[in-house]
């Protein structure tokens, strides 16, 4: 186990898409520290940043501190696991394509974009744009699961093709914006124009639910037997599933109607 603890106060953020489990296995210590890291518009040396301990050869990362300034930990990874005890800075696990990440802390922006596998587990708030697509491109997430305990920010899983988000909290606006297909689930309160542009897939609200866009259509209230099974897998993965969630009933709606209108969104409700 390779063990990295913190020791920067720096307000001046770091870029260090090194921090990988693929770029680190078998990896001396020196060569370790000798890593670059981009720190505004210079190139330092990780050492300078972080206190090494240990190896790498099984994968394994263990992060100690607050590294809200750490920009692209977890980025691109294919296999292994970090854990993160402190907060952590944009772009966690971005375009992640296996592995896992667990972090005990609070999260930047970005988390998981354009992932296509892997898992993220966030133990607190997450900021905006989730599983996104960054600017420009097609696609958001297209695989992989992403949880975060707490509230999220605006646009969580905007674009996404494949995969599942789950936000214990509440989230911003625009919520599962243009989805093309995958599963969204939110056990708070959902922002405004939630759904908005989607095409295909599920978005799942267990809270409170404001005045859905007008595109969207009722259809029936029931019991789908694949909630039943997704919730146990959340419980599974150590994530905190309400209990009044283990029965109910789903209002089921379709839409967005401006687009392909294959979506739904399901919202959950006490049976009587």
């Amino acid at each position: 186990m390779l063990h990295l603890r913190y020791k920067s106060t720096t307000s001046i953020p770091i870029e260090a898409e090194c921090l990988t489990p693929d770029h680190l296995a078998n990896k001396a210590v020196t060569e370790i520290a000798a890593l670059p890291l981009q720190h505004g518009n210079a190139q330092v040396r990780l050492a300078e940043f972080f206190d090494i301990k240990g190896d790498g050869s099984d994968r394994e990362i263990v992060i100690e501190g607050d590294c809200s300034r750490v920009k692209w930990i977890g980025s691109g990874m294919t296999g292994g696991r970090i854990t993160i005890h402190g907060n952590a800075g944009m772009h966690l696990g971005a375009e992640m394509v296996g592995g896992e990440i667990q972090l005990y802390g609070q999260a930047e922006d970005w988390v998981g974009a354009e992932m296509k596998g892997g898992r993220i587990h966030v133990h607190g708030n997450a900021g905006h744009l989730v599983g996104a697509a960054y600017r420009g491109s097609r696609f958001g997430m297209r695989g992989g699961v992403i949880l975060v305990d707490g509230d999220a920010g605006n646009e969580i899983g905007g674009t996404m093709r494949r995969g599942f988000i789950a936000i214990g909290g509440n989230t911003g606006d625009f919520a599962g914006v243009s989805v093309i297909a995958g599963s969204v689930f939110i056990f708070g309160q959902p922002g405004i124009r939630f759904g908005a542009g989607m095409k295909r897939g599920t978005l799942a609200v267990f809270g409170p639910l404001s005045t859905l866009l007008p595109t969207f259509r009722f259809d029936c209230v029931y019991r789908p037997v694949f909630m039943s099974l997704y919730l146990r897998q959340l419980r599974a993965w150590g994530f905190p599933v309400p209990e009044r969630c283990r029965s109910g009933r789903y209002r089921r709606y379709s839409g967005d109607l401006v687009g392909l209108g294959k979506g739904e969104i399901l919202h959950w409700e006490a049976c009587d």
